[in-house]
């Protein structure tokens, strides 16, 4: 099968979110699904970091898409030229935006509905463009993923899914991420809480991260507990 993939969020030294989601799962995928071809589609010069193994090739196709009307170009011209021209028998669009004009079938990753939540924080020209093609992208793709229940639950609430499309695709932890002993943690706790329990938070700071009831959830804890 080949497996085309929006990469554009892979950029060295800038992954964020997107970015680390799409390097974490596709570093895997790639090396433990040799039978498959995957054709990594970026919107600039790439890293040779991010040919993760042998059965990926990688595709430049400018210009960068970087606000609406680039993302119309970008989506419903540039990519499915790349579709027919590598004979992708899917396109998996990992930026909650996918091609409109492609008979390709997709899988469009949805991380949240972050801009119907907290659409003060998104300019005007990118909300509206959120707000109009979202519906529309739901509906061109075949399959769906998101990264949590909550956010399954909300995609279906608010645009009236079949949950059945949707599937969860938990974040992959970096390496730096593992799992310790049990006598580990209690050192860890020990250098650095006198031996309580404690949360760790590791997204930015940002209205739209929940925090205030990761802070009510804190508050209610009981701190003695095993981490």
């Amino acid at each position: 099968m080949v497996i085309a993939v929006n990469t554009r969020f892979l950029l060295r030294d800038y992954l964020e979110g997107y970015g680390h989601f799409v390097k974490e799962i596709l570093s895997r995928i790639t090396k433990e699904h040799s039978e498959h071809r995957f054709i990594l589609i970026f919107d600039r010069p790439y890293e040779e970091q991010f040919i993760f193994s042998d059965n990926v090739t990688a595709v430049v196709v400018g210009p960068a898409a970087r606000h609406p009307l680039l993302w119309k170009l970008w989506y419903d011209i540039k990519v499915p030229a790349v579709l027919k021209k590598y004979k992708a028998d899917v396109f998996v669009s990992t930026d909650g935006f996918c091609s409109l004009t492609t008979k390709v079938p997709q899988c469009l990753v949805l991380h949240d509905l972050a801009f119907l939540h907290f659409p003060k924080f998104i300019s005007k020209s990118r909300l509206l463009f959120y707000k109009r093609y979202t519906p529309k992208f739901l509906n061109k793709a075949r399959v769906l993923a998101t990264v949590s229940e909550f956010s399954k639950k909300d995609i279906i609430e608010q645009y009236k899914i079949d949950s059945d499309i949707i599937n969860i695709i938990p974040n992959a932890t970096r390496e730096i991420f593992k799992t310790i002993s049990i006598e580990g943690k209690q050192a860890i706790k020990e250098k650095y809480c006198e031996g309580k329990g404690y949360f760790v938070y590791t997204g930015s700071i940002h209205p739209r991260k929940n925090l205030i009831n990761l802070l009510k959830a804190f508050s209610a804890w009981d701190s003695r507990a095993l981490v």
